[in-house]
């Protein structure tokens, strides 16, 4: 595609959260698991937007800690059809009427023999579930529970086109290097099937902020691993834990991040992390109502990630969080759940995360007592709404920097975000009234820059 010179330029939300809601209509239709060709299929069209994707691929049967990877799963086709001959449920229709890693049949049932093959939510009588059975060899077709008890007496055939057999397990990972070796890590996964907050989501969010940071001044090194849920996470630590313990500052774990209701948090097992930290400080500020769980709570790839023995600094923000919003594992979470302004939100939630992180340093004052801010030119010589604040702060902020408090801690003790007392620290280093004990840093990447989309890539105008 040629760059057109004459594009307007559009600030994140107006560019982003529509570009993301069409990569996930493009995506949605794409049957996915844990495992075979509907997922390299997504990891494909992803690194068609992160060039720098690698996928691996791990064969069937790999120990990987406690867990085996399992055969690789892939479906063709899948009908039910009813005593008159009438296909009353077909795979063709939605990925969700069947159950995922369902064997392949071919078989003539009475209804009383099918029921048990069946799934359906009397709760949510027009709803498919979302039913799967990765590690017990079974079949089965899900449909609303309405069309359920419209079913006659009778025979009935049912006819899955699936292949179950030894193959491999796949994720993509991509790393962005930074002036630092130490890493800002995020996961999500790619293993549902035509979900749109609990799968598309994530990925969608992981992506743009991917895209972001690959376009602006980096201090640390990122890394985003795109996996399946659970067995990917486990298989991905069994190759990575060594690496991911001795590098990881900091990480977020990425799903239902795309409806607008609320925003959520999950903190790590040890909950004071410095990823932790980030978060509940940028929730504070741009979702004061957000909602906080505990690791009791937990429910995703988080359980990985923090267990005993790897111990990683990873949290979780999110949306409506998973098993909590009455869509969820159902084909009710679709594109209309999902928004532009709710996966926009996120993004901008995460790459606030990210200047705080980039931000974050340990500073002391550098002369005794309280400095004379006139005579460098630091104190207004008007009085307007504001400058009162302004001049309060870079008090504050030298009163704090002891050399044992980093900018974070100062910003939560003075209660403003941490991105207002930027251009205060920028300017008391600047006329060394302040100094970093850990050494200086580049400036941060500015969420608020306005940026536009050119050949899928965020460039300043």
């Amino acid at each position: 595609m040629a760059v057109d010179s004459t594009a307007t330029v559009a600030a994140p939300g107006e560019a982003a959260g529509e570009a993301m809601h069409a990569f996930a209509r493009e995506l949605f239709p794409i049957c996915r698991s844990i495992t075979g060709e509907g997922t390299r299929e997504t990891l494909k069209r992803i690194g068609a937007h992160l060039p720098g994707l690698a996928t691996t691929e791990i064969p069937s049967g790999t120990q990987v800690f406690d867990w085996m990877i399992p055969d690789e799963w892939n479906i063709r086709s899948a009908r039910l059809i009813d005593p008159k001959g009438q296909t009353v449920v077909d795979f063709a229709d939605h990925n969700l009427h069947v159950v995922g890693y369902s064997i392949p049949v071919d078989a003539t049932l009475s209804l009383e023999e099918l029921q048990p093959h069946l799934y359906s939510l009397p709760e949510q009588p027009d709803a498919i579930p979302y039913v799967t059975s990765y590690y017990r060899r079974h079949w089965g077709f899900c449909l609303p529970h309405r069309l359920r008890e419209q079913l006659e007496p009778g025979q009935y055939r049912a006819v899955i086109g699936a292949t179950l057999e030894p193959g491999h397990l796949t994720y993509g990972e991509l790393a962005v290097p930074g002036t630092e070796t130490a890493e800002i890590f995020f996961s999500t996964y790619v293993c549902h099937p035509s979900m749109a907050n609990n799968e598309l989501s994530g990925p969608m969010v992981a992506t743009w902020l991917a895209k972001w940071l690959c376009s602006a001044p980096r201090r640390y090194s990122y890394r985003f691993v795109f996996i399946p849920e659970t067995i990917g996470s486990i298989a991905y630590l069994s190759r990575n834990a060594d690496h991911l313990r001795a590098n990881v500052l900091a990480g977020f774990n990425l799903t239902c991040v795309g409806d607008e209701r609320t925003y959520s948090y999950l903190p790590s097992r040890r909950g004071n992390t410095i990823a932790d930290r980030v978060a509940r400080h940028v929730l504070r500020h741009i979702a004061p109502d957000f909602r906080s769980y505990t690791f009791l709570d937990r429910g995703s790839d988080e359980r990985q990630y923090c267990a005993p023995g790897i111990d990683l600094p990873v949290c979780s923000i999110m949306r409506s969080k998973y098993g909590t919003y009455p869509e969820y594992h159902s084909s009710l979470d679709d594109l209309s759940l999902v928004t532009p302004a709710g996966l926009q939100g996120t993004l901008s939630v995460m790459m606030r995360c990210v200047t705080c992180l980039e931000a974050n340093r340990t500073y002391r004052a550098t002369v005794l007592g309280e400095p004379q801010l006139g005579k460098r030119g630091l104190y207004p010589t008007i009085s307007m709404k504001g400058s009162a604040d302004h001049v309060r702060n870079m008090m504050h902020v030298l009163a704090y920097a002891d050399g044992t408090n980093d900018l974070l801690r100062i910003a939560e003790i003075i209660g403003v975000p941490m991105w207002d007392l930027f251009d205060i620290v920028d300017k008391l280093v600047s006329n060394r009234l302040l100094a970093a004990v850990d050494g200086p840093g580049p400036r941060v990447p500015d969420p608020d820059q306005p940026h536009q989309w050119i050949d899928s890539t965020w460039r300043k105008p």
